[in-house]
């Protein structure tokens, strides 16, 4: 039960990194492209797992050796949610497309029931919902409403949440596939924005120092570290309570642009902040899992 922990506390690592993902890309301007800054950022991380290969004596070549399911879950996983979320964006009004994406982690909480050994619990249940409603009255301030004609959007959105939370949840059925292998993942999610980049956008290059250190910034943490904490966090930790403290992300996000001086406190943040806390108290007040580890697929 320890190590289930220690897992989870490494997971929530990533809720934390993610919560600087909206600083961070105001700091490099947000004029790059999004897929060069996909390809950009997902290099950098690659790199990041490289020089932890160099620093081991290796090279991490045999990390390339994972079962064709570990491949397409962490592809369609890492690229997949990316590309569903850009072309959303295309689609439909920013925040509509957020709110709909943001339902990713109480969709972990709901298909995490699924696995073995795994029961879904009523107070993660609540604590997602009360955390949702927090993360929806958060993002929704500047929202239009809802419309017709946005439709395609919409549903490419959900699709976002839907890839997000199925690779978050199967990736717990190859837990034997260690995670230096998502730092290929992460290199082939490179290749792949650059491609769509060189067939769809023009390059922009940062500016200056500090538009360079947003876009090293994001590459090393929100898309970095984060994807490598969360992989260990899912795949070894309490699951659907990392699904309920990822709520916790957008408001992280919220209080260091008001922090920067970017945004201002409102009385919709404050009682944004309230109810995802409230959420992930709940969430954290379930009781521990007492079901033995059951046998996972290897590769």
């Amino acid at each position: 039960m320890a190590s289930v922990n220690a897992a989870t506390w490494i997971g929530s690592i990533s809720v934390l990194l993610w919560g600087t993902l909206a600083l961070l890309t105001k700091l490099s301007g947000g004029e790059i492209p999004e897929f060069q800054l996909m390809a950009m950022t997902f290099g950098i991380a690659f790199l990041l797992m490289c020089s932890r290969w160099v620093f081991s004596g290796h090279s991490g070549v045999h990390y390339l050796r994972q079962s064709p399911l570990a491949w397409c879950i962490g592809i369609v996983g890492l690229f997949g949610y990316h590309f569903a979320y850009f072309k959303a964006m295309t689609l439909a009004p920013a925040v509509e497309v957020s709110l709909l994406a943001y339902l990713w982690p109480l969709l972990i909480v709901l298909l995490s029931a699924f696995l073995p050994g795994e029961k879904l619990r009523a107070q993660y249940i609540v604590g997602a919902l009360v955390a949702l409603a927090g993360c929806w009255l958060l993002i929704s301030r500047n929202a239009d409403g809802f419309a017709w004609e946005n439709l395609p959007g919409y549903l490419v959105a959900l699709s976002c949440a839907l890839i997000w939370s199925s690779y978050s949840v199967l990736s717990r059925l190859v837990r034997s596939v260690p995670t230096d292998a998502v730092g290929w993942f992460c290199g082939v999610t490179a290749i792949l924005a650059l491609i769509c980049h060189l067939l769809w956008e023009e390059t922009v290059w940062p500016e200056g120092v500090l538009q360079w250190i947003g876009l090293v910034g994001l590459g090393l943490g929100p898309v970095g570290v984060a994807f490598f904490t969360w992989d260990h966090g899912v795949k070894h930790g309490n699951i659907q309570l990392l699904g309920t403290l990822a709520y916790s992300a957008p408001l992280i996000s919220v209080i260091l642009l008001i922090l920067a001086g970017f945004g201002e406190a409102t009385v919709a943040v404050l009682s944004a902040s309230i109810l995802i806390v409230i959420g992930s108290l709940i969430a954290g007040r379930a009781k521990s899992r007492t079901v033995a580890e059951p046998e996972l697929l290897t590769d």
